[in-house]
């Protein structure tokens, strides 16, 4: 029967599920919780690139002024 098939559609589900979620988290973590920043226009790809010259430090999530506090 055509029930028979959910459990292995459940676990295909689960397994594609937990590496996007993991991905967030350790994303999440390694920028000081942060989120990720995406652009989906050339107008925010400009704004990340701006922040990454203003920053002075290469990377779009580290603010001015707290490059030092490590």
């Amino acid at each position: 029967m055509w029930f028979k098939v959910l459990p292995g559609i459940a676990v295909m589900a689960t397994c594609l599920f937990i590496p996007r979620v993991a991905a967030a988290h350790i994303h999440k973590f390694s920028n000081r919780g942060k989120e990720k920043r995406i652009e989906h226009f050339l107008y925010q790809w400009s704004l990340m690139e701006r922040d990454r010259r203003v920053s002075g430090v290469n990377c779009y999530h580290v603010s001015k002024g707290l490059e030092n506090i490590d």
